[in-house]
């Protein structure tokens, strides 16, 4: 390696300009004009440059004027039809998503922690005037559904269903809320 050259380091994401050799001592300054030493073993050869006239010219100026000519295709995020009307606010009711351990809890305490976090969300759905949500309950036996059903009942402003089966499967339940009801 020789002065002038752009170099990237083997095991860290720091890439730079060679701006001294000594013996395999190579000294490289990143983009923000810190210097930095390495072994030669450690870097790896980005890109050769010639100093010439005190302007610096790539060794394959050829390949980056193809890359120039060449249109670069946009790329445009598109968006399905079915997908623009579905629930951005999704909320995991699996117990390991709540708390790190269930040590010491009994089934009944796991089923009040995973029905005060939904209620929570709901309610933060309702101030935050979110149209749509969906509960990720799972399928198990079907007692979360149950009381989760119940909880969304008391709910004038609410109206709950099935979650998009090719989506969720049929371990989830969509919620849309009506926002012009007062409470």
């Amino acid at each position: 390696m020789k002065i002038g050259d752009i170099v990237e380091t083997i095991d860290d994401a720091i890439t730079g300009t060679v701006i001294r050799v000594s013996g395999t001592t190579i000294t490289v300054e990143d983009a923000n004009g810190f210097e930095f030493q390495f072994e030669d073993n450690e870097l790896m050869l980005i890109s050769s440059k010639k100093i010439l006239d005190n302007a610096i010219y790539d060794t394959d100026i050829e390949t980056v004027k193809k890359e120039k000519e060449i249109p670069k295709r946009r790329a445009s995020q598109s968006v399905k039809p079915k997908e623009r009307h579905a629930p951005k606010f999704e909320v995991d009711l699996h117990i390991h998503q709540l708390t790190d351990s269930t040590k010491g809890m009994t089934n009944f305490d796991m089923m009040n922690l995973q029905l005060d976090t939904a209620r929570r969300q709901l309610e933060f759905a309702i101030r935050k005037r979110i149209p749509k949500m969906v509960f990720i309950h799972g399928v198990g036996e079907g007692v979360l559904r149950q009381e989760l059903e119940t909880l969304l009942g008391r709910y004038s402003n609410v109206q709950f269903y099935d979650a998009d089966y090719k989506t969720y499967g049929i371990g989830a339940t969509e919620v849309r809320i009506f926002q012009n009801i007062e409470p």
